[in-house]
Formats: C-alpha cells, sequence, structure tokens
C-alpha cells in the first residue's frame, strides 16, 4: 500500500513581502508538516513588510528570517496548488494545476493596524484550504505565547 503524497501549496503576489508571507506562515504553523509550503514573488521586494512581520508575531509566526523569494517556472510546475494574490498574469500556468485568485488588499506600505484585518482574512482562507486538502484533519491553533515556525520556500 502506497503513502498519500503531501500536497505541495505555492502562495504568490508581486513583492513576496507581505500577503503571500503572511499565507505560507499560517499554512506552515496551522498544517504542521502536512502540506509542502512554498512563496515567492514575481518582482521579489529586499525584505519582508515590517508590518507584516509584526502582524504575525502578535498571532505567534515569526517571519523575521524569511526572504522574498523570484518566482520561477519550476516551482509552479512542482506545486499542486497555486494561490495568487494580486499578481497578474505573471504567473505560468501549467495543466493539471489548481489555481485560485485571493482578491486581498495589498499590506505595502500601511501600518500594523490596517495589516491585521489582511492578516486574518489570510488565516480565515488558509484554514479553509487546509480543510478542503486534509479533509477531517485537525489544524494546530495559534496563539501569542507561540514561537513562530520555518516555512519552505523555493
Amino acid at each position: 500500500m502506497s503513502q498519500a503524497k503531501t500536497p505541495s501549496v505555492l502562495f504568490v503576489c508581486v513583492h513576496n513581502a507581505g500577503r503571500s508571507q503572511m499565507a505560507a506562515g499560517f499554512l506552515t504553523q496551522l498544517a504542521a508538516g502536512r502540506i509542502e509550503v512554498r512563496s515567492a514573488g514575481s518582482q521579489p521586494a529586499e525584505s519582508v513588510n515590517p508590518a507584516a512581520v509584526t502582524a504575525m508575531a502578535e498571532v505567534g509566526i515569526d517571519l523575521s528570517t524569511q526572504q522574498p523569494q523570484r518566482l520561477k517556472a519550476e516551482t509552479v510546475e512542482e506545486s499542486d496548488v497555486v494561490i495568487t494574490m494580486g499578481c497578474g498574469d505573471a504567473c505560468p500556468v501549467f495543466p493539471g494545476k489548481r489555481y485560485e485568485d485571493w482578491q486581498l488588499a495589498d499590506p505595502a506600505g500601511q501600518g500594523v493596524d490596517a495589516v491585521r484585518p489582511i492578516r486574518d482574512d489570510i488565516r480565515s482562507r488558509v484554514q479553509s484550504l487546509i480543510d478542503e486538502l486534509l479533509p477531517g484533519a485537525e489544524t494546530v491553533e495559534t496563539t501569542p505565547q507561540e514561537t513562530g515556525g520555518t516555512q519552505h520556500e523555493q
């Protein structure tokens, strides 16, 4: 009997500095290793948005060591699910992949007060994604007391 393949998810936004980093952080934490997590950007920024880092730290996820990554066709090809967040046509399309476009406000240039509702929306969407990819599985709750996890990026 063969073991089921671990699903993989790629989060893509333009700069890979806010939305996609927060989504990857939540998926890494909540799926607890049961889903392979990637994030990238079509035009990666120099660093992760400080307001996103602060907002995620409030829920126990540390993005401070993450670095924005450039989107590569191979990364898309290796992923089962590709979630885009405002990157337009920059994401290559491969047959047999599941694509979703999450319409989310852009946290770029926003303070932490404006980023919190975006963070909470992303968490809800990530939870729904986990429920779809891992039906019946329990997720790990995030609390401010927990320390953040790491994520796999390509």
